[in-house]
């Protein structure tokens, strides 16, 4: 039997808002005229004057004065599996819908314009495609593996700590074409961050990819965040437990060239949304990110892989 091409292989772990799911590709709409600012749900690359800026900072600033001990902070490390397993037993599957906006972002996936990892699989026909996907939490492991279109042919979930990497992966490493690292980054203690991201590009071919997404700083849910819910700057203490972090584009771009990647993208995504009814105005800032580990030897002819986190 003559070789075939080999397996494509995902690494994917996506936990991304609902607020960002329905939506085109960013930079297909601006705000010219702002007296229409309510004639449309959402405008693209929507600059902040200094002012906001200013305001912005002065939030982030005052809510960094008053930390949580080391002692709150350990707490809530060591708690954190505790934490996210309660978060997707109360939520299971509703929290986290279609992916309408994965495929506009990152065409590498070469899937449908709506969908998550069942749907790439209802729309990538290539009989090489498998995806590893992983999660910290065991309750949302389970969650994947009840869906109608779990096919351990096709994919394999598994409980995994990325920040801990205290065992081993069921790959071998350079096996992977993408890791899909969707606002996962974000909820990890950030002095993890570096270890991840080198763990992650080992696990790429030469030629993979890491396709990136995470909150920025100044987000709206940043804002949001009351004093005495800062345990380090930037990164925030949620009411049921879990942490989110706040990147700008420096610090991606420290990350993921420090574990020898290359950059393809690199931009911050300002999005205006509006609650027309409600004449309310949000501002979302996300970071997305595209990197490629160089080639190391000749490139094959390989079909793509990828890995969900």
């Amino acid at each position: 039997m003559a070789e075939g091409p080999p397996p494509v292989h995902a690494l994917c772990s996506a936990e991304e808002p609902e607020e960002i799911q329905k939506r085109s590709a960013f930079g297909s709409r601006f705000l010219e005229d702002p007296s229409q600012v309510f004639e449309h749900n959402a405008w693209d690359n929507v600059e902040w004057d200094a002012a906001q800026e200013q305001l912005a900072l002065d939030k982030v600033t005052e809510n960094a004065t008053s930390k949580m001990t080391p002692e709150e902070q350990t707490k809530y490390e060591q708690g954190a599996a505790g934490y996210w397993h309660s978060f997707y037993q109360q939520h299971q599957n509703r929290f986290f819908k279609d992916r309408h906006w994965l495929f506009t972002e990152f065409p590498e996936l070469k899937g449908s314009r709506q969908g998550d990892k069942f749907k790439v699989f209802e729309t990538n026909t290539d009989p090489n495609l498998f995806i590893y996907c992983c999660d910290f939490a065991e309750s949302a492991v389970e969650i994947v593996k009840s869906h109608d279109l779990y096919d351990t042919a096709r994919c394999h979930a598994f409980q995994y700590d990325i920040g801990s990497h205290d065992k081993p992966l069921p790959f071998p490493p350079q096996s992977i074409d993408l890791v899909i690292l969707i606002f996962v980054l974000s909820a990890l203690q950030p002095e993890k961050f570096q270890m991840v991201i080198n763990t992650l590009s080992e696990c790429l071919r030469p030629g993979g990819m890491i396709l990136f997404r995470d909150y920025g700083r100044h987000d709206m849910a940043q804002l949001r965040f009351k004093k005495g819910k800062c345990i380090s700057d930037n990164f925030y203490l949620r009411g049921d437990g879990t942490r989110v972090f706040f990147f700008t584009e420096g610090e991606v771009d420290s990350l993921l060239t420090s574990a020898g990647l290359v950059r393809e993208q690199l931009y911050t995504d300002r999005r205006l949304q509006v609650n027309r009814g409600r004449q309310v105005k949000m501002y979302r800032v996300w970071v997305q990110a595209k990197y490629r580990k160089m080639e190391e030897q000749p490139q094959r002819d390989k079909t793509q892989s990828h890995v969900e986190t």
